[in-house]
């Protein structure tokens, strides 16, 4: 059933007012279905929770330090409290009894004197050098280096919390931080690169659904060779031919390979749309080919790009993560969840699961809420629901 606004007007023969429907847009229509989708509300405030506090990493005002040593190695969260460190009793070392001297060894006495030599060396103490008039030399460089702390007025504390809120590294880091900011790699590596790839199908899919022929038969040939090969090992054999890390990289990997959904449906919208009344109508007052494409029909299968991106976007997370667990993602010295959990593999030998945990939830809290907010968003903009 279609909602409509009455508009009320004045006739111009009669002083009764003629009242006009106005329909609803399909977004207005679309977000009201969204509106009344509890959960795409609550997916909705999660993704939008989720983004804030990107910004607020890449601005600096949270995460900033992440990569400091603010705890002991693998210190345990706070709910667990401190590790408990095994105190065994230490017995008294015993000195190892001499070996008999064996009396034709013909390499008795040099062994003698080296013993000798080592004897008189290891006698050596600072009190040696004070009664000869000599400081000692490593007293000497202290000395220096404290002179020199003193007179920049600086002094060292170096404070290593045995516990953190959700635990640290094997460096220390806290884990709620580095989180946070491989929370900032992988959604940034997301959207850029489904942004890239739903630009890219929209234009291959605009032109080959619109002009047909030769045009389309050389980019379905074009998809056909992108989709005969299976996805995760087209995403390695263009990661081994770009042969660097980096996020430009990951971004670059993900888009020239998820481009090709985007292009199919697009493709269809285009044939299905290019022989419509309105486009017949702009050709007729002389619109160009390229007004009639992104002028005319592209407003109206918008919809669908929309759609893509959001799903692509999921697909890219899910994406960054494995490149960067299997070595082709982040470099070194900069943190994703793919990286964390790549190290988290190591650690849960140990005993030590936080780490794995944090990425993990971090991970599946933002994709299921993505994932529910784009069927959501699917339904509300399909032109059949009413």
């Amino acid at each position: 059933m279609t909602h409509s606004n009455p508009v009320v007007t004045a006739s111009s023969n009669s002083s009764t007012p003629v009242t006009h429907a106005v329909s609803r847009g399909l977004w207005a229509l679309a977000w009201r279905r969204l509106r009344a989708d509890r959960v795409a509300m609550v997916s909705l405030t999660i993704v939008v929770a989720y983004l804030i506090m990107l910004i607020l990493s890449v601005t600096g005002v949270i995460a900033k330090n992440w990569d400091q040593e603010v705890g002991v190695n693998y210190a345990p969260p706070t709910f667990i409290g401190a590790a408990k460190e095994d105190i065994t009793e230490s017995s008294e070392a015993k000195p190892a009894a001499a070996l008999p001297e064996n009396p034709v060894d013909p390499l008795s006495g040099v062994l003698k004197d080296l013993r000798g030599k080592d004897s008189a060396a290891s006698a050596v103490t600072p009190e040696v050098f004070n009664d000869y008039g000599i400081k000692d030399p490593l007293q000497a460089d202290m000395d220096e280096i404290r002179a020199k702390l003193a007179t920049e007025g600086k002094k060292i504390a170096i404070v290593r919390k045995e516990t953190l809120p959700f635990g640290a590294d094997k460096w220390g880091h806290d884990i709620v931080d580095k989180t946070i900011k491989g929370s900032e790699t992988s959604i940034v590596v997301g959207l850029i690169a489904a942004l890239l790839a739903v630009a890219l199908g929209t234009l291959f899919g605009a032109i080959s659904g619109y002009f047909g022929g030769r045009v389309d038969a050389a980019l379905e040939w074009f998809y056909n060779v992108f989709t005969s090969i299976p996805y995760l090992l087209l995403i390695l054999a263009v990661a081994a031919v770009l042969q660097q890390k980096g996020i430009l990289s990951i971004v670059l990997i993900l888009a020239l390979t998820g481009w090709t959904g985007t292009y199919r449906l697009i493709r269809a919208e285009y044939m299905k749309h290019k022989t419509r009344e309105y486009v017949l109508a702009a050709d007729a007052i002389g619109a160009s080919h390229l007004s009639k494409m992104f002028s005319h029909i592209f407003p109206n299968v918008s919809h669908v790009a929309l759609v893509q991106m959001s799903i692509l976007v999921v697909s890219f997370i899910k994406s960054e993560v494995i490149l960067s667990f299997l070595g082709f993602g982040v470099p070194v010295g900069v943190v994703s969840w793919g990286s964390m959990l790549n190290e988290a593999q190591n650690e849960l030998i140990l005993g030590k699961w936080w780490q794995l945990t944090a990425a993990s939830v971090a991970m599946a809290v933002l994709v299921t809420a993505f994932s529910l907010f784009t069927d959501a968003l699917r339904d509300a903009l399909d032109p059949k629901l009413k």
